[in-house]
């Protein structure tokens, strides 16, 4: 009774009031800020009432993220789009930002188009094209298989994705939340990185950043980003995303009876190692011609060279294009990472999960 008492005069306190008040006022003069030196880089703007339109009232859901939820859309020319309506609560407005700022300044065939904007008071959305297929992570389980080569061909387009952002932009994007959840894919399963909400833009492609606080989703962190003395954080941190990723892309499906606490943790079996290095199939059951094993067998290696604890020893992701492509007899078995993924007791070092 003594806590609810308490908190309810919490709450009550104009103090509290002036508190609220005052985030909600810093976010909205940070964004309106950001607006008016860099809005002649950002898409169409809105109004909300736009967005209502085009979203029919918002009636049809698409999915629910960290920072809002995503809903189906219909401009005005008969195209379809995604509309993520941000939460008023979330963050200082950076989430926003981040977005507008980053994406606006990318043009790939492997990032998903902002088309526009809503900034209307306390309404914030972000209006993209449309992808038919959804997210890449309803696909890496046993109900909704892709083929190997069609994983393999994403892969590869998720790599040129980062590596336009590392180093094809007139400024280095990192964007430190790859997942199969943002991914998108086309209704030709071309992939779309997505969700730049996490992003930072490095002036004159600097390696180095610096941040207060890790950010990422569990199980796909990079350990420098959580604990500062694996290195530094830089672009090798999104490699190491990438490489947890795809280990979940090829290990989703095949690696179904290994349990444990935290599903992160399955991509770090001595199997995995001991299969590559005796020649054995990695339980590449499901796998009926020898072109698709070797495909997988590449996405794996690679990927494991991608996880390694030290930034240094991961590759860039140009030379993880290149090793993609090349031929499987060329890649070398990488050495084993003496660190596991962060545990769910690092939850609370993470900015989003």
């Amino acid at each position: 009774m003594l806590i609810v008492v308490a908190f309810c005069i919490y709450k009550s306190s104009p103090y509290t009031s002036v508190v609220f008040c005052n985030k909600k006022t810093t976010s909205h003069r940070n964004i309106k800020e950001f607006l008016r030196k860099h809005g002649s880089l950002a898409p169409n703007r809105y109004n909300y009432s736009d967005v209502k339109i085009m979203t029919n009232s918002f009636r049809h859901k698409l999915g629910q993220g960290g920072y809002g939820s995503v809903y189906e859309g219909r401009l005005h020319d008969g195209r379809n789009v995604a509309v993520k309506v941000l939460t008023e609560s979330t963050g200082n407005g950076e989430e926003f930002i981040n977005e507008v700022a980053s994406i606006s300044r990318t043009a790939h065939v492997n990032i998903v188009t902002l088309l526009g904007y809503c900034f209307e008071g306390h309404r914030r959305a972000l209006i993209y094209e449309f992808m038919s297929n959804g997210s890449l992570e309803k696909f890496i389980d046993k109900k909704n298989p892709l083929k190997s080569k069609t994983l393999y061909q994403i892969a590869i387009g998720i790599a040129r994705g980062l590596e336009y952002l590392h180093r094809g932009c007139s400024t280095r994007i990192l964007h430190f939340d790859i997942k199969p959840s943002n991914i998108l894919l086309d209704e030709d399963f071309c992939p779309k990185i997505s969700d730049f909400g996490l992003a930072k833009i490095c002036p004159n492609k600097q390696s180095i950043v610096s941040m207060a606080t890790a950010r990422g989703t569990i199980g796909y962190i990079a350990p420098e980003v959580f604990l500062r003395n694996f290195g530094e954080v830089s672009h090798k941190s999104d490699v190491y995303s990438y490489g947890m990723m795809v280990l979940e892309m090829t290990g989703g499906r095949h690696n179904r009876n290994v349990e444990v606490q935290n599903t992160s943790e399955i991509y770090f079996p001595q199997w995995i190692y001991k299969c590559l290095e005796e020649g054995e199939e990695l339980g590449l059951d499901c796998i009926s011609n020898e072109e698709d094993k070797n495909c997988t067998r590449k996405m794996i290696t690679v990927s494991l060279w991608c996880i390694q604890t030290n930034p240094s020893d991961r590759p860039t992701m140009s030379r993880v294009v290149d090793m993609l492509k090349d031929n499987l007899d060329l890649l070398q078995i990488p050495p084993r990472p003496f660190l596991s993924s962060p545990s769910k007791s690092m939850k609370n070092l993470a900015s989003k999960g």
